[in-house]
């Protein structure tokens, strides 16, 4: 998962013209940015305290006196950004701008974020607006459903979680508050639950823990994140990058969220989300009352339901009605990784919107490149600096193979000062790159991918101005430097850009297909926004979690399945307060059976590689919430349908107990293949004739049916009846599917 985020503390690196306001000796806040610092990585106190009473001392001379200076700063920026902010009038700045020392001076004027674009481009808004087909309206907003993250917890001062405007907590809601150790998480009418659970994390751990561990607070941003988007509410809020205008929104704003921390810290003994943990959380949240549950966890993917504790407790919580949806994993592009694949969970994988966070890279033969990016601004006064290629610039007793990746103390300052770095992707973290670039006196970073990630990009809170680029373009810009004499680069500012085509595609990260436990069943089963996902964010610690990056903020972008995973959970809120008898599986197959399989280019979804994507990565298709509002037919299925599933299996009477909670007898015939799931994977198709069969209910208004078909390559389809004629709702019908293989074609493609 990849964060992202572009803050507000660094517009002090925005700057290269004063800004002039029309008031009168006003006082307003300004920054003041003074290019970068020379200090080394391990700075001293003593060294910072001199560099914020310099800062002191400049703007005392402005101003009249040190008391006034210190009445009138804000900041001083003391580690990386050499500069501050301070309240001055109109004339102070211009005097101050003139200094030789200062680059430029600007008013520390609000930014808005523009709304989190993947609702638009799922058509819940349309220019801003709520058009009449939204899902949003059909679903009135979600209202009153609950919907239980399990995560790190939540930050609950979130303005993504205030409960202006709510009534009192629904009836049906049995859950608590749980109290941490001086923690002062509050709940109200909108978070109107949190628990902890970290028995199996202490085990793990083999120690007592410390005392701070007993809380829901999220310290890590993730569960915040997750839980805004599944179902945090509109939240207008000022810009953390130049993104424009806009509403932060979950996907049933009106819900009421829980949330369950079963994740921890990682540490050299143990960390992460145990099932003994999940387990007990989801036992918890099916007694507190949850309505959905978003898990954006790894499941155990490579091994039996009955082994996987998010399989366990994900049948009992849809036992109950409560949908389960969890991510697809993001171990992705390689096939057979997708994780959490038992069929009563809706598995989710992740895929991009219209929108890119883009800036451009410049090369001194006037080439331009496009990069992904949210870093703070571009390089200082848009200028072009020598360019080198990080395997030039290693330090000694360093390979150039290390140094070209990046990784920390392998860059000379001697060879990098002043200039712009091009690393290479892979290895460690992005950000981590663009940190070691930082200290070594870097202008700015290039990361170009290496051949397996191809064309994903992430837009990434970087700590300098930097641009990721993808393959081919990196290609590009080393075959310059290796033909150059004296080759020069520039970075410019990010931009928004909407409308991107094509989109969506698939994101490299998701994990593929086919399932490894029972491949009949396919998954992925759908595919949502995961990339560049705006929400709530922990106010605990920095967007991109170094130790060195001070910067803290409400919200953040980050990328991953953890991030498509809540959208999906907040349609299924929809779904659920319209149709509030419906099964989860009717609510799965509501999603599955809207989705779409083409992009707004109107062409096939592409993989990020380009090529055309198929079923192992996006499952049915990409969400159309609009849609799934009214399905027409639904494939259903109870309990006692997954425990004839699990019978097919294999599974015996013993081992059915662990999911049923009592004695169960197989029945004497079922095929695994006639299970009623929504998609149909049949393994070694060409191999075989399969007849398998399905039934549908129909939900909306009596009417016809009649199938089409697109047939695979080299297999022949019949449907047996091609048509299906209902006279009521609530009707079930049955029909056949033949696959029949075609061995004329059979190895000719």
């Amino acid at each position: 998962m990849a964060f992202s985020f572009l803050p507000s503390l660094l517009l002090s690196l925005v700057v290269f013209f004063l800004l002039h306001t029309t008031t009168n000796g006003a006082k307003k806040s300004y920054v003041v940015y003074m290019g970068a610092h020379s200090h080394l990585p391990d700075v001293s106190l003593q060294d910072l305290d001199r560099v914020t009473n310099s800062h002191l001392d400049m703007l005392a001379s402005f101003v009249g006196s040190t008391v006034k200076a210190k009445d009138a700063i804000i900041y001083s920026y003391t580690r990386h950004i050499n500069g501050f902010a301070a309240m001055l009038d109109e004339k102070e700045a211009a005097e101050i701008a003139k200094d030789p020392n200062v680059i430029s001076v600007f008013p520390n004027l609000p930014r808005k974020l523009h709304t989190t674009r993947s609702w638009e481009f799922l058509g819940l808004t349309k220019n801003g607006k709520i058009p009449v087909s939204s899902a949003w309206k059909a679903g009135r907003f979600g209202e009153d459903v609950v919907i239980g993250t399990l995560d790190t917890g939540a930050w609950p001062e979130s303005k993504s979680f205030q409960d202006t405007g709510y009534g009192p907590i629904p009836a049906k809601w049995r859950g608590i508050c749980q109290p941490g150790y001086k923690d002062g998480v509050r709940c109200n009418r909108k978070l109107i639950g949190v628990r902890y659970f970290n028995k199996g994390y202490a085990a793990a751990f083999g120690a007592p823990l410390n005392e701070s561990l007993n809380s829901a607070r999220d310290v890590e941003g993730h569960g915040t994140h997750t839980l805004s988007t599944a179902g945090g509410n509109f939240v207008p809020h000022t810009s953390i990058f130049n993104i424009g205008n806009g509403t932060a929104s979950g996907g049933s704003p009106r819900a009421r969220v829980a949330a369950y921390k079963v994740c921890w810290p990682e540490t050299l003994f143990a960390g992460g989300c145990y099932d003994a943990d999940i387990m007990a959380a989801v036992d918890a949240a099916i007694s507190d009352g949850v309505d959905v549950l978003s898990m954006s966890i790894g499941g155990t993917g490579g091994y039996e339901f009955f082994t996987d504790g998010i399989s366990i407790g994900s049948f009992h919580a849809v036992k109950n009605n409560i949908a389960v949806v969890c991510s697809a994993g993001n171990d992705g592009p390689t096939l057979q990784t997708v994780t959490n694949v038992s069929p009563w969970i809706f598995t989710v994988g992740a895929s991009t919107t219209d929108r890119n966070f883009a800036n451009y890279v410049s090369l001194g033969n006037k080439k331009q490149i496009t990069g992904i990016s949210v870093s703070a601004s571009g390089v200082p006064g848009g200028k072009f600096y020598p360019l080198i290629s990080a395997a030039n610039a290693n330090i000694a007793n360093t390979s150039t193979t290390l140094a070209l990746l990046c990784y920390p103390e392998t860059l000379d300052p001697k060879k990098v000062k002043g200039k712009v770095v091009l690393c290479l992707r892979g290895e460690n973290g992005r950000i981590e790159k663009g940190t070691e670039c930082l200290r070594a006196g870097a202008v700015g970073m290039i990361l170009a991918n290496n051949v397996t990630d191809g064309n994903d990009l992430v837009a990434d809170p970087h700590v300098l101005p930097a641009s990721h680029i993808n393959y081919t373009d990196g290609q590009i810009i080393f075959a310059y430097l290796n033909r150059t004499k004296n080759p020069t680069a520039s970075i410019t500012d990010v931009k928004t850009l909407l409308g991107v085509k094509p989109a969506p595609f698939m994101a490299a990260f998701s994990s593929r297909g086919p399932n490894t436990i029972e491949p009949t069943i396919l998954k992925p089963d759908i595919t949502a926004p995961g990339v560049s996902i705006l929400a709530a964010f922990t106010e605990a610690v920095s967007p991109t979690g170094l130790d060195t990056d001070k910067r803290i903020f409400p919200y953040s972008i980050l990328s991953g399945t953890s991030m498509s995973c809540p959208h999906v959970a907040g349609i299924v809120g929809l779904l659920k307060t319209r149709y509030p008898h419906w099964s989860p599986s009717a609510i799965k197959s509501a999603i599955m059976t809207t989705a779409k399989t083409r992009d707004n280019t109107r062409k096939p979804i592409l993989d990020s590689s380009t090529v055309e994507a198929t079923p192992l990565a996006y499952g049915s298709g990409h969400v159309r919430p609009n849609s799934a509002m009214d399905p027409g037919l639904v494939y259903d299925a109870t309990a006692e349908d997954y425990l004839n599933f699990l019978c097919a299996r294999g599974y015996n009477d013993t081992l059915i107990r662990l999911f049923s909670q009592k004695p169960y007898s197989c029945p004497d015939t079922f095929s695994i293949e006639d299970f009623n799931y929504p998609s149909i994977a049949v393994p070694n198709i060409q191999a075989r004739k399969v007849t398998l069969t399905r039934t549908v209910t129909n939900v909306g208004s009596p009417g016809t049916y009649k199938v089409r078909v697109r047939q695979p390559f080299a297999v022949f389809v019949t449907i047996k009846p091609s048509v299906l004629r209902f006279k009521k709702t609530g009707e079930k019908k049955t029909f056949q599917v033949v696959f029949t293989p075609d061995y004329s074609k059979i190895g000719t493609k």
